[in-house]
């Protein structure tokens, strides 16, 4: 059977379109294992996603310094001036010895000697009591001075604990925000990552989709070739 002139020019040209047809369809075929790959790769970055951190986790409570140790009354020590009334005492009694010594020389009354006798102890007291109020006045000063030492070391504790808490504080503060930072940091590389991922499958998906509209579309003109090829 011959085919005339038009029918074979029908033939070759649907047998053009259905050999584009194989070939898009082919092309398309092909680009299943990059599917496949980019699919694979975002599989593994969602898979790779760590659990939120909580960057508050490693904080830790403050702990305040008891520093009633410290804390001492500086009256507790105070003696009291015996050693003044010892000498007095002391005193007194030599003065009256040396008075009945001159009282048995000078062969003096009575009356003499008890005014004597007078004399030296209230002299004796006087220097006792400049004495003992001396100690006295000694003793709270030292007291004084304890008492101001003890604030002034416990100032110095609280200052120092107080910048060791504020301190802590800042970089307790510090390290949470760079758990924030360093954790934002990871997911948006990991957003990145898979949003060229997502875009690379995206786009060999739409271009499988025009290959295999091209090859139907190609296997549809050779069907109506084949369908208008006149072979009578």
């Amino acid at each position: 059977m011959s085919l005339t002139p038009k029918a074979q020019a029908q033939l070759i040209g649907a047998g053009v379109q259905f050999a584009q047809g194989l070939y898009a369809q082919g092309q398309a075929n092909s680009l299943n294992e990059d599917i496949r790959n980019y699919q694979a790769d975002i599989d593994e970055l969602i898979d790779s996603r760590t659990n939120p951190i909580d960057p508050s986790s490693g904080a830790t409570e403050f702990q305040g310094t008891d520093l009633s140790g410290m804390i001492r009354n500086p009256y507790e020590n105070l003696r009291v001036a015996s050693k003044a009334a010892e000498i007095q005492m002391e005193q007194t009694d030599i003065a009256l010895a040396n008075t009945l010594d001159t009282l048995r020389v000078s062969g003096m009354g009575a009356g003499g000697a008890t005014a004597l006798a007078q004399a030296a102890a209230q002299g004796k007291s006087g220097i006792a009591a400049s004495i003992e109020q001396q100690e006295v006045a000694n003793e709270k000063m030292r007291a004084q001075g304890e008492s101001q030492m003890q604030q002034m070391k416990m100032q110095e504790q609280q200052r120092l604990q107080g910048i060791s808490q504020q301190e802590g504080a800042r970089v307790q503060g510090m390290q949470m925000q760079g758990a924030q930072f360093q954790a934002a940091m990871t997911e948006d590389r990991l957003n990145a990552d898979l949003d060229r991922a997502q875009g690379m499958l995206d786009n060999e998906k739409a271009n499988q989709q025009n290959l295999s509209n091209q090859a139907f579309g190609a296997f549809g003109d050779a069907a109506a070739g084949f369908a208008q090829i006149d072979f009578g």
